[in-house]
């Protein structure tokens, strides 16, 4: 900790050395990663830490530089590469401001490999200057690979800390293609040489290409197309797209443009030997960083040929995660009982007066309190009716269920008569919640479903952050439940999702085995995608039903990913208060024999009393999660409701011990349309903001 504080201590004098202010975004970003690296690896999550760290660091740095005590221990060492007559050699003279090495515009300078020392700002730098590399060639590969082995050689007992790679701006074009260079340089030094690489443009003063229009191309468009164009070489040179270069442009003619300070400036206004500095040693500050917090190892370019690990949190969740039991309807009425308990009376549904349904023209002559006494009697009929709806349906399973049952005791029992009787007509699916959108008044129609007698259930996956609903669903779901005997029912669902470059699926089999009068065991089968590879996982549970409004379940699985398997056991209790009060209690274990994770959660779920044919209702969670040595406890909030018959409002939020949450509030409504004008409010600030700073920078480019 004390090696990186002097660090951060020397980083800050430097910047004053070279004329930077500490709110540069290059600087900013160097301070920011070394002090958050240093509370990832001290285990610190307080941000207000970070500011203590960063305040008395550059309290020091002042001090220090203002005494000139100490002196600055800095130095860094640089390895050139390029092809030859790019103008390496030029470019070391340039940074010393003396001619260090000699230079030949007409043939290679530099023919063997020599170390060239100087001070820049107290500074010690070491340029490593090397051969010039020939264009890529059949015939001039073996004298490159030649070149760069003897390099590797040189540099083995002491690496440099930065690397350039030159190339010259005013010969990149669209037939520009050093990729065999660039493949051959990441198999003699590797893949990680590309890590501390800063690609250098040289002749940055040369006169652009002329565009579609007859006039010369935008300096930094050209620029940026030109960096393009080279780091996607890079990128397939590694085989990996990750890594991203900076770029340093460079000009060492003696007719460059000069500010007051005799400094060279280039047509975008940039000191570029300032620039090169500031680079450097934001990449030698970095490197150290990494060397002193051991991040080093955890970082690797190239193919994803090792398999990604899975996530045992993430893996312990899913054990933990409630799974209903598998039933002729495809449906899990957990609340059978308390809900049927109430069909001994009469439904009130019945004994209500009959009412008159009014037109339109009659609706718009009553007044507003009439209006709403009317719409509010229409909503009350509508949930009664859902009610004794969810009653005869739920009456109508129970009565089926009981008649199999006595069928079987007297050895009537018949399949095909069976399934006859219980074949029912092809009904609609419930309407999907699709939320607002402009597309159309009435968008639904186009995702309704029909259910056969195949019990075989097909729907489209909605986006819910999508606006247009003709893109939104990108999927597809499939559904079925089969009862194979009286007492034994499947389940079998499966997600298929395809986007522009991926391909997932999402399947879970499972079968339940349900005994009249003693527990309930499941086995099931889960099948998910994880990236291009598939990971699978075999459970089981047993639930105990001995109790009237409690329910006691315990699982194992077994998760394979890979050449890896992952072991879990659960446990969980369900307790239910009358109709509308739901406690649920778990706790699980899931691990290797190397890493394991332990977790468990508390939920209380409170529900409207119209439940189940209305959603509202509120829960609070609480779940604690062990792993790695490090304890997490987080609670939770869940709340659907309903502000009127047209808008509902769900809101959802959590809270963990590292002081890291989320809240999410989400409104649908078909009444006040003018929620909507919240996101066109912020698309016009979005683009005002974006205008301002591309005047801003505009005014700042043609000032320079």
């Amino acid at each position: 900790m004390s090696k990186i504080n002097d660090l951060q201590i020397k980083f800050l004098r430097i910047l004053q050395r070279l004329g930077h202010q500490q709110d540069n975004l290059l600087a900013a970003k160097v301070l920011y990663r070394v002090q958050l690296a240093t509370l990832i690896q001290s285990g610190e999550a307080d941000p207000k830490v970070l500011k203590n760290m960063h305040d008395k660091a550059r309290a020091q740095a002042a001090q220090e530089e203002a005494a000139g005590v100490p002196e600055l221990d800095f130095s860094f060492k640089v390895l050139v590469l390029g092809r030859t007559g790019v103008g390496k050699s030029a470019t070391i003279n340039s940074i010393f401001d003396q001619t260090k090495v000699v230079t030949n515009a007409f043939q290679p300078a530099t023919d063997s490999i020599r170390e060239v020392t100087g001070t820049v700002g107290g500074m010690k730098i070491t340029f490593v200057d090397t051969p010039g590399l020939c264009p890529s060639s059949t015939a001039n590969m073996r004298r490159n690979r030649k070149i760069l082995l003897s390099v590797k050689k040189y540099i083995r007992k002491s690496p440099p800390d930065i690397v350039l790679f030159f190339e010259r701006l005013d010969l990149i074009n669209v037939n520009y293609s050093d990729f065999p260079l660039l493949k051959l340089l990441s198999e003699v030094f590797g893949n990680a040489i590309w890590f501390n690489t800063i690609l250098v443009m040289t002749h940055a003063s040369c006169s652009l290409p002329e565009g579609p229009n007859g006039y010369p191309v935008v300096y930094e468009s050209y620029v940026g197309q030109c960096a393009n164009l080279i780091q996607s070489y890079i990128h397939l040179a590694v085989s990996d797209s990750k890594i991203e270069n900076p770029v340093l442009l460079v000009e060492n003619h003696s007719q460059c443009r000069k500010n007051l300070l005799g400094e060279k400036v280039l047509p975008n206004g940039q000191v570029w030997k300032s620039h090169f500095l500031l680079l450097c040693v934001c990449m030698k500050v970095l490197s150290d960083a990494n060397k002193f917090l051991e991040f080093r190892d955890s970082i690797a370019l190239g193919p994803p040929n090792a398999k990604r690990q899975p996530s045992l949190p993430h893996l312990l969740s899913s054990l933990l995660r409630h799974r209903p039991s598998p039933s002729t309807g495809g449906a899990d009425y957990e609340m059978d009982d308390s809900i049927l308990s109430d069909t001994e009376e009469e439904d009130e549904y019945d004994q209500l007066p009959p009412i008159k349904i009014l037109s339109r023209s009659q609706f718009e002559k009553l007044t507003k309190s009439q209006k709403k006494d009317y719409l509010d009697e229409l909503d009350y009929r509508e949930t009664l009716y859902m009610k004794k709806q969810l009653r005869e349906e739920l009456r109508r399973q129970r009565e089926l269920r009981e008649d199999k049952l006595l069928r079987k005791e007297n050895s009537d029992y018949n399949d095909s008569s069976d399934n006859q009787e219980t074949s029912s007509e092809p009904f609609l699916l419930p309407d999907m919640a699709v939320p607002p959108s402009f597309d159309s008044d009435c968008p639904l129609h186009r995702y309704r479903g029909l259910v056969t007698g195949e019990q075989l259930i097909v729907r489209p996956v909605l986006d819910p952050h999508g606006w247009d609903h003709d893109v939104g669903f990108d999927g597809i779901n499939l559904e079925t439940s089969i009862e194979t005997k009286s007492n034994v029912h499947a389940l079998v669902t499966g997600q298929m999702s395809k986007e522009k470059n991926d391909f997932s699926i999402h399947s879970e089999c499972s079968a339940v085995y349900n005994s009249t009068s003693g527990p309930s065991y499941t086995l099931g089968l889960d099948v998910q995608s994880a990236g291009k590879d598939l990971m699978y996982t075999v459970h089981s549970n047993t639930r105990l039903n001995n109790l009237k409004h409690n329910i006691a379940e315990c699982g194992l699985s077994l998760t394979r990913f890979g050449d890896k398997c992952y072991t879990g056991a659960k446990i969980e209790d369900t307790m239910h208060i009358g109709r509308r009060v739901k406690l649920v209690v778990n706790a699980g274990r899931l691990g290797a024999a190397e890493q394991v994770a332990y977790g468990g959660s508390f939920e209380a779920t409170v529900r409207g009393r119209d439940y189940p044919v209305r959603t509202d209702s509120i829960s609070l969670s609480m779940t604690v999660l062990s792993f790695d040595k490090e304890t997490v406890l987080s609670g939770g909030l869940q709340s659907e409701f309903r502000l009127s018959r047209d808008t509902k409002v769900m809101i959802n939020g959590n809270l963990n011990s590292r002081k890291m949450g989320q809240l999410s509030l989400k409104t649908s409504s078909s009444e006040h349309m003018e929620i909507a004008l919240i996101a066109l409010v912020s698309i016009i600030r979005g683009l005002f903001r974006r205008k301002i700073t591309e005047n801003i920078g505009t005014g700042s480019l043609e000032s320079g």
